[in-house]
């Protein structure tokens, strides 16, 4: 069912990112410093392997610029042209301040947000990379960070401390702080007996294109929801029991039919799309979606809900731990492409739909 990209790289591929636009590329990294792009149909365009040999921990695209391509590897972050993959066209050292796990670009591309080991989120200008802002509030390693569509002043991110924060950049300090681990004693989450427990330690965030949900991978398989109401606030939280094991990757999908598709995967080896327009933390009226609800001001609710009863729309046994995801229109085609241990890319179609 998918098809394979291979001799792109001879170690395990970390990361992928893809270019906006008909004739987009698609990049990725891995272990070693080596970094790939390729054309939508699979052909390699360009190898480039980083002096350092560091692991390239993320790659993404400027959304404003397809022709700068930013990658994280150690604590520094390089841009490059993909279209000419020979060296840096920008060099930003010590842009983390210990080994940077994630780098997220705004919609005008004029910022970078880099997450890193020590739990410290910064914030480059572009260009010249220089720290504008740093925000200090996670207790262990920041995995995953991602600007808020429509919300230029918002930032989110995930860590292995179980926090999830939404950031307000105009005062660098947090709108509100969600911990995982008490929002799933508080939805009464019982520990079956034998059950192994995975705490729910966060490595994956994504915001849907409207801005106001927030889907975040967890270790404890689940990925949790969180809607954003009127004055930023913590509108409302569950999950959906997403994977047998830790589930690694969780990305709201821009192409299909509305902005609450989302693909997840885990070290289940499972890929699955699920449409969430109808989860009570999407759509809390249950009425069809077609706009976000009004909702009066006051008193956020903050009650938590878990959905159990539809699966997902689509469930693929890839069979190997998943490292990275990239939802992507390849040649016109709606299509997920999975890193995950091996040195191959393998793209499936998700048309059936």
């Amino acid at each position: 069912m998918g098809s394979l990209w291979s001799e792109g790289h001879s170690s395990s591929i970390l990361c992928v990112g893809a270019s906006p636009g008909p004739e987009g590329l698609i990049a990725s990294g891995a272990e070693g410093g080596e970094v790939t792009v390729w054309t939508q149909e699979g052909a390699v365009v360009g190898r480039l392997a980083l002096p350092g040999q560091e692991d390239v921990t993320s790659a993404a695209f400027s959304p404003a610029a397809s022709a700068h391509l930013y990658v994280s590897h150690g604590d520094g972050v390089s841009v490059f042209d993909p279209r000419n993959l020979k060296g840096p066209v920008e060099d930003f050292r010590s842009a983390g301040e210990e080994e940077i796990n994630a780098v997220a670009l705004n919609e005008t591309g004029s910022n970078v947000a880099v997450a890193d080991d020590s739990g410290a989120v910064r914030i480059l200008e572009i260009p010249g990379g220089k720290v504008c802002r740093s925000l200090r509030r996670h207790t262990n390693i920041c995995s995953s960070v991602a600007f808020r569509p429509h919300r230029p002043n918002n930032l989110v991110s995930v860590g292995l401390d179980m926090q999830v924060i939404l950031w307000g950049l105009q005062k660098n300090r947090p709108l509100w702080t969600l911990n995982l681990q008490d929002a799933a004693e508080e939805a009464g989450d019982q520990q079956r007996p034998g059950q192994l427990f995975n705490p729910p330690l966060a490595h994956c965030v994504s915001v849907s294109g409207c801005g106001n949900v927030l889907g975040c991978a967890a270790e404890d398989g689940r990925v949790h929801l969180m809607r954003i109401g009127g004055g930023s606030k913590l509108e409302q939280h569950g999950a959906v029991k997403a994977h047998t094991q830790g589930a690694s990757q969780a990305h709201f999908i821009s192409f299909l039919s509305h902005p609450h598709w989302m693909v997840t995967g885990g070290n289940d080896g499972l890929v699955a799309l699920w449409d969430l327009s109808k989860h009570p933390v999407v759509n809390p009226e249950g009425k069809t979606q077609t706009t976000a609800p009004q909702r009066r001001k006051g008193k956020s609710s903050r009650r938590r809900r878990e959905q159990t009863t539809s699966g997902p729309k689509l469930s693929i046994s890839h069979g190997d731990k998943v490292n990275w995801l990239c939802p992507a229109v390849l040649k016109g085609e709606p299509s997920v492409i999975v890193a995950d241990q091996s040195t191959n890319l393998t793209v499936y179609p998700l048309s059936q739909l």
